[in-house]
């Protein structure tokens, strides 16, 4: 039961647009005849939310029949590679929006982050208990919004998204 950002695809952006340089009028004026240099994306981080695992590979279970504590190792049997998940609201570069969440929380995030095979745990597994691990990476979960404004100083309407930005590669251990 970990929430995994169902309905998000992996952004990607090759070439992402430049950062806010101007202070942005009001979205949705339409000021005729200013100019106001190149189109430019504005994102803002509103919320920061919690961590959420992404899991490379299977979970692994161990059950503790005894009556005693026993000690569970657990070793990751892949390598996976995990990304930034976005809404399709997002009007900016996933670098832009990175930069602006990690300035205004002021934690470290990456566009991706690769969680290796062969990474091993080892935890207390109480009696009569199953402990379950799965090998991943963590992601902040945060809300922005983002627009574009526009050479004539337009701009477009402002849109909300969601995003799960990768933070560091770890494990995610339950009983149950």
């Amino acid at each position: 039961m970990e929430p995994e950002g169902s309905g998000l695809f992996d952004a990607t952006d090759p070439e992402p647009e430049p950062e806010e340089t101007i202070p942005p009028g009001k979205p949705g004026d339409t000021t005729n005849g200013e100019q106001c240099g190149p189109t430019q994306a504005v994102y803002t981080p509103k919320t920061k939310g919690a961590k959420y695992h992404k899991g490379v590979g299977p979970t692994n279970a161990n059950y503790n029949a005894t009556s005693r504590t026993a000690c569970s190792t657990f070793t990751s049997e892949v390598t996976g590679e995990v990304g930034v998940s976005v809404t399709a609201d997002l009007t900016t570069g996933v670098d832009v929006m990175i930069a602006k969440i990690e300035g205004k929380y002021d934690v470290n995030l990456s566009a991706k982050l690769t969680a290796k095979m062969g990474n091993q745990i080892s935890v207390d597994t109480p009696p009569k208990t199953t402990t379950n691990a799965r090998y991943g990476v963590y992601r902040l979960k945060s809300t922005g919004t983002s627009y574009k404004i526009y050479s004539n100083c337009k701009t477009s309407a402002v849109k909300t998204n969601t995003s799960y930005t990768p933070m560091k590669v770890g494990w995610a251990l339950w009983e149950g």
